[in-house]
């Protein structure tokens, strides 16, 4: 059985160029493609009308590839072209990155948008991530991206384009949320709901609202000053983030060993499964 979500919004072609690609992916690489999912805006529900299609993949190498002596990459990317942007991590740079904290491959197993996936990887591997993933290491991330977002795009005052603003805002909203839900570690993914979830200022909730129904509507929103309230929203939000997250713990020896039998357990299962030559190829629709 084969995970699949695809929001009727999104262009059937489009979808069909996506499939195409990874189509590719397993015959030009010989890898397995447990996971390929949607990432960016349209994943988080604040798409415009000229999205990016933004396909993240996880892919693991044949066994036998795992002998060889010669070192490989452990990414496949595509040159962005038109409105596709995808890329794939292999498995064992998603695990190595996970312990250290990053929080992105969360975010890939959290997806509402699936293009395919196993939906035993899916629920093992968010298992596994929740297990050796702390709440301050997710924040420490959020808090990362978006200073480095606001560094980047917002520190001189200038004019910018306005679809950058949610870049920012993202993060700030994330580290809001798990500050006043202390016993919660996963946000909502869907931008609107986190919004709302967050008891936002009246003044901020007024200018995401317009800024999310101009960007849906809108294939250039054009640029201009970040809005005021929305700078002071995020400021403060970095600022009582950096004041509360101590050290984040770095990744164990037990950690390393669980994730190293995962990577084995996942090799040897899909390797069993091609095997078989039986496996279910039923599609099942999942909710986001």
């Amino acid at each position: 059985m084969s995970l699949r979500n695809i929001p009727s919004d999104m262009h059937p072609h489009k979808v069909a160029g996506v499939d195409a690609l990874l189509d590719r992916v397993v015959s030009e690489h010989g890898v397995f493609l447990p996971l390929a999912v949607e990432s960016g805006s349209r994943a988080w529900g604040f798409a415009s009308p000229d999205s990016d299609y933004d396909c993240r993949f996880v892919y693991v190498r044949r066994a036998v590839d795992h002998i060889k002596p010669w070192p490989v990459r452990d990414v496949i990317e595509f040159p962005l072209q038109d409105d596709f942007d995808a890329n794939g991590w292999d498995l064992a740079k998603a695990l190595r990155l996970l312990l250290k904290g990053n929080a992105v491959i969360i975010e890939w197993l959290r997806s509402p948008v699936v293009y395919r996936g196993l939906p035993w990887f899916r629920d093992d591997f968010l298992a596994f991530a929740r297990s050796v993933v702390s709440r301050d290491a997710i924040a420490r991330h959020h808090l990362l991206h978006g200073e480095r977002q606001r560094r980047v795009y917002f520190s001189d005052g200038a004019d910018v384009p306005q679809k950058r603003i949610f870049y920012a805002l993202w993060p700030a909203a994330m580290l809001r949320w798990l500050r006043l839900h202390p016993e919660e570690a996963e946000a909502p993914m869907d931008f609107p709901s986190l919004i709302a979830q967050c008891d936002p200022p009246a003044a901020l909730q007024a200018d995401v609202a317009d800024l999310m129904r101009r960007k849906a509507l809108t294939r250039d929103l054009g640029a201009a000053r970040l809005p005021a309230a929305v700078g002071e929203f995020i400021d403060a939000e970095f600022a009582l983030a950096r004041s509360v997250l101590g050290d984040v713990r770095g990744r164990t020896t037990d950690m390393m060993q669980q994730a190293e039998q995962f990577y084995r357990t996942v090799v040897e299962r899909l390797e069993a499964e091609a095997q078989g030559g039986g496996a279910d190829r039923s599609v099942s629709s999942i909710s986001p």
